[in-house]
């Protein structure tokens, strides 16, 4: 079992932004998903964690070794796949990957090899091994950064908003591959989509404005406001309205119709139905929450 520790992490920028503001949190093997909106910190904190930089204070343990003073062992242990990642002209899929394999330290040449035969199949590459990286659909390149991730057997791996831009097939099908090898390791899926989350996630914590807001298992947070969902459907006229009188967390538009999702702990009106919860909910409840309480 591989653990993960962060305590009283800090990281404040050079323009006067404090990215991550005292976070604390443990993560052990399994998908952990980090959910909030853009700039609440989420990559922040994961270029702290991939040691990309230092927190201004705080500790960080990767099996009760520190990963801030030993920067060379995080990374020894880490597969990272950022937000944008970039990829070099006119190189193959097999060369970039022999050539990466080779700056993480598989050196003995027959194992590089197995190993990057391995990991696209695995990716569902296998046929494209020699085609260069950087034709390659958004779907496709956002695999390939999975088998790079893979390379050298980490126990860690960070995807940073992997699935931003794929269409839905690809998205599933990528999602489907984290599921596969997020058994036996610690993957931590930064994003802004809560259906992803919820789709893979067994822990998870918010991030809002630099700070971890809530964390915990998913099916805990929706049963924390089983009952107290209502919709109602209304003219988008009406819509100011409603949300000076009740506490609407989020609205959606149906073929036209204006559909309100509302926090109340009993029946707002006559004319709202109660809902089963989602995560969505739970989501949109507590980001409803921090932005009236630093309003």
């Amino acid at each position: 079992m591989n653990w993960l520790s962060l305590k009283n992490i800090n990281k404040t920028y050079g323009n006067g932004i404090k990215a991550i503001d005292d976070v604390t949190l443990n993560i052990c093997n399994g998908m952990f998903g980090l959910l909030g909106p853009n700039g609440a910190g989420k990559s922040s904190l994961m270029k702290t964690i991939a040691g990309l930089q230092s927190p201004d204070s705080g500790s960080i343990t990767l099996n009760e070794t520190d990963i801030v003073e030993n920067t060379d062992f995080i990374k020894k242990q880490l597969g990272f796949l950022p937000q944008d990642f970039g990829v070099y002209p006119k190189i193959s899929a097999y060369n970039l990957l022999n050539h990466l394999a080779a700056l993480k330290g598989v050196s003995d040449k027959t194992m590089r090899k197995e190993q990057i035969m391995a990991l696209l199949d695995k990716v569902n590459l296998y046929q494209h091994r020699n085609k260069e990286v950087y034709t390659f659909s958004g779907g496709m390149r956002q695999r390939f950064g999975i088998a790079q991730a893979l390379l050298g057997s980490p126990q860690v791996i960070i995807v940073d908003e992997p699935t931003a831009g794929l269409d839905p097939e690809e998205r599933n099908r990528f999602n489907n591959l984290l599921s596969e090898i997020g058994e036996d390791i610690i993957i931590i899926l930064s994003t802004h989509l809560v259906e992803d989350v919820k789709n893979l996630c067994t822990s998870m914590a918010v991030m809002y404005k630099g700070k971890l807001i809530v964390h915990g298992k998913p099916s805990q947070f929706v049963d924390a406001i089983e009952g107290s969902i209502w919709k109602k459907t209304i003219d988008k006229q009406a819509r100011d309205a409603y949300e000076q009188e009740f506490n609407v967390i989020s609205t959606q538009l149906t073929e036209g119709k204006l559909s309100i999702h509302v926090y109340a702990p009993e029946k707002p009106d006559g004319q709202f139905e109660m809902l089963a919860p989602t995560l969505e909910d739970y989501y949109f409840f507590i980001m409803n929450q921090q932005k009236q309480a630093t309003s």
